[in-house]
């Protein structure tokens, strides 16, 4: 728009595009190329807050965004309306130089194509004409972009209304479920490292909305053991949160998220998230089967929470914590049964004395017992004492034997190992936060701010796969980059 000369301020009385030439007091309508389409209330009664404006860029001569579709994805699809009337009645009737949508667009546009700061974001917009209509920004001149302020103020009130963030992210997790029948049948949780600004704790207790007083030190250990049967140890230390997250792994979306300290351990969050998901929304949970985790869900209580209470079978990781040297135990009156710390159960002969590993026969939920069978029988093994050993019809073991160890997947299974490996699209989560939405280069200060932004982040992941899936294109509701 800055190139058509002559012109020296828009007129917009009645919301379309009349561009005013102040010496000839000639109006020009303009032909408008790009536009995004009104939503109406759907089903549940929610609406997105899209410029009701149409734009008065001329575009002729294109017919694609191209990469811009991205953002008319995220803004047609994003159930935002709610939050943007909560902020248009706290403006009331004070000036409305720069509309709280488009402020609010601007900054999804922000999160949409990668920009790590706000000045940066500043600076795509005053070169994009386009990307600046269909914010809904139809300023001119050096009011063409809001100034550094107007997003400061805009959000700090973002600030005040977390909440409405955490709902526009609810809302957008149930129309999924309402897309696709089998979302949220399994789960994946895990969490991420986030660095603050910050290096290090600052000892001024004094708030200024600059320092970050909330971030402390975490830690992760991990270890493991090498082919050459030497033990292995790595320390991740970091300042700054953790994002817990609950991802469905077979579509790689978030379900549920919490951002605390570094500091917070995995399981105690994970405890909570569960607990809130059971209170708040337990359709979630009545639809999912399983939940897939790495060994910092390794805890009796959490696995007991999990089948006991809302029937989700644990599919997670298991650390070794038998202080005793024997490799094996005894299981039960069984003269020739033992097992291990990793759920495998192996039966002895009682001539030769080899061990053998029993076969997995499935899981009885009216005993709550798995089923081992016999590997002679099962694998065609000849054994010599089949006859008189206890075992040769198969047993059952109760999962109160080991809570840890015995779980509803039995953990010597194929199916265990199958499920286990859908944990990995918690970490592709992780990562698409860290590439394509900028955590891993940001100028974020403040436990609040970052709830924020990471709500935010989240938010745009599922308007996107959303838009996709409506436009029939499943296979790309992941992507950030490839356009529809």
């Amino acid at each position: 728009m800055n190139r058509i000369s002559g012109f020296e301020s828009a007129y917009n009385a009645q919301k379309i595009g009349i561009l005013f030439n102040k010496k000839r007091e000639t109006r020009f309508h303009v032909v408008y190329n790009i536009s995004i389409n009104n939503k109406t209330q759907d089903e549940r009664g929610f609406t997105m807050a899209i410029i009701s404006q149409q734009t008065i860029f001329v575009w002729a001569d294109i017919a694609e965004l191209g990469d811009l579709e991205r953002l008319k994805l995220v803004l047609e699809n994003m159930e935002d309306e709610e939050l943007m009337r909560v902020l248009e009645s706290e403006r009331g009737k004070g000036r409305d130089d720069y509309p709280v949508r488009a402020v609010w667009n601007s900054i999804l546009a922000g999160v949409v194509f990668e920009h790590v700061s706000i000045e940066s974001l500043r600076r795509e917009l005053s070169r994009n004409g386009q990307l600046r209509n269909i914010c809904g920004l139809y300023g001119w001149g050096d009011k063409a972009v809001p100034p550094h302020w107007v997003y400061t103020r805009f959000l700090k009130k973002i600030f005040k209304h977390e909440k409405e963030v955490e709902r526009i992210f609810e809302r957008l997790v149930a129309e999924l479920r309402n897309l696709l029948p089998d979302f949220g049948k399994d789960l994946a949780i895990d969490s991420k490292a986030i660095h603050s600004l910050s290096k290090k704790e600052n000892k001024c207790s004094k708030e200024d909305g600059r320092r970050d007083k909330d971030a402390n030190w975490g830690r992760k250990e991990y270890r493991g053991i090498k082919e050459d049967g030497k033990a292995w140890q790595k320390v991740v230390q970091w300042f700054g949160y953790k994002l817990h997250l609950i991802v469905d792994s077979n579509y790689e979306l978030p379900v549920a998220y919490s951002l605390t300290r570094a500091s917070v351990s995995d399981i105690s969050e994970a405890h909570k998230m569960i607990d809130e998901l059971g209170e708040e929304r337990a359709e979630i949970l009545e639809r999912c089967e399983t939940l897939e985790g790495d060994r910092g869900y390794d805890d009796s209580k959490f696995i007991k929470k999990l089948w006991d209470d809302y029937k989700i079978k644990p599919v997670i990781d298991i650390r070794n914590v038998w202080k005793d040297t024997d490799a094996t135990r005894q299981l039960g009156c069984y003269q020739n049964v033992v097992y291990n710390h990793r759920g495998n159960v192996y039966c002895y002969c009682l001539e030769s004395g080899e061990r053998r590993e029993m076969a997995p026969g499935g899981f009885e939920e009216s005993r709550q017992s798995l089923k081992k069978l016999c590997p002679a029988r099962q694998y065609g093994i000849e054994c010599k004492c089949m006859d008189i050993c206890e075992a040769r019809k198969g047993i059952r073991i109760k999962l109160d034997v080991d809570r840890r160890i015995f779980t509803p997947i039995d953990r010597a299974s194929y199916k265990w190992d199958r499920y286990y490996d859908k944990r990995t699209a918690v970490e592709r989560v992780n990562s698409r936060l860290d590439e394509s939405f900028g955590f891993e280069r940001h100028y974020i200060r403040g436990k609040r701010k970052m709830s924020i932004r990471c709500g935010i982040a989240l938010c745009v992941m599922l308007a996107m796969a959303v838009g996709r899936i409506k436009e029939k294109r499943q296979d790309l509701m992941r992507s950030l980059v490839k356009t529809a």
